[in-house]
């Protein structure tokens, strides 16, 4: 008698989490961010941000990028004829609309979705968080090759707040990547807590990984080669508890 088959278990989802290092400005801070392991690095194409460089100087930055390491230009509400011109110097860009860009907007920028896109929800901070209906946002975003998690301030971006993340729903049937003041000290607790929630999860961190002035605060734009590889260490500790325990951490995907 032939015994019964057996059940085949259902592969758990990858604990690899994608890196972005974002707002670069030089040369040396690219070969760092390629040195330390990053999956893609962010290239500020919007005037008003201190972070900010030209198209041209980021397709200059980008030719530095070895393969297999994406380019991500982020716009701001940018007319969509600039954003096709920008894309068309850096080949293999994604784009990350950070701004009031609607779904309609998103597509025309992007040659109806031809080009992959993220788009920025901006997560209230404290209690507000939970009022924010991320289920829908990533609904009405579903072209979107994955929704960016930031922090809701005065300005888009880079003001190195975190929101609540405990407040997130359970559970958002999309790729999320994991924004707002991330550093090397709370990323590893920051993917425990989003990860479960998702299919899939990519971290992105700025100001965390900026050098120090002589203030002690963070000089936008300048990037501390220290602090990208302890951040990317720290992000690999969290995949390590994931991948050692995964039912505990996962059993909400």
């Amino acid at each position: 008698m032939r015994p019964p088959a057996a059940t085949p278990s259902l592969p758990l989802p990858s604990t690899r989490t994608r890196i972005k290092i974002c707002g670069l400005t030089r040369e040396q801070d690219i070969d760092a961010a390629v040195a330390a392991g990053a999956d893609a690095v962010g290239f500020v194409l919007y005037g008003p941000s201190p972070r900010a460089v030209t198209p041209a100087r980021a397709a200059q930055l980008a030719r530095r990028l070895p393969p297999f390491v994406t380019p991500v230009l982020l716009f701001v509400n940018e007319d969509a004829t600039n954003v096709i011109a920008a894309s068309a110097l850096i080949a293999g860009a994604t784009i990350q609309f950070h701004g009031d860009e609607s779904p309609e907007d998103c597509l025309a920028a992007t040659g109806r979705g031809a080009r992959p896109y993220l788009r920025a929800a901006r997560i209230p901070l404290g209690d507000g968080a939970a009022q924010f209906d991320l289920v829908k946002y990533a609904h009405d975003y579903s072209h979107a090759q994955a929704i960016l998690l930031d922090a809701h301030v005065d300005g888009y971006g880079g003001s190195g707040k975190a929101f609540n993340w405990s407040l997130l729903p359970p559970s958002v049937s999309s790729h999320l990547v994991l924004s707002g003041g991330l550093t090397p000290a709370n990323v590893t607790d920051g993917i425990l807590q989003v990860r479960p929630r998702c299919h899939t999860l990519a971290v992105d961190v700025s100001s965390g990984v900026e050098a120090d002035g002589p203030d002690g605060k963070p000089v936008k734009g300048i990037k501390d080669a220290g602090k990208i590889q302890r951040f990317i260490a720290a992000v690999r500790a969290a995949d390590a508890q994931l991948a050692k325990n995964p039912h505990e951490f996962l059993s909400a995907t």
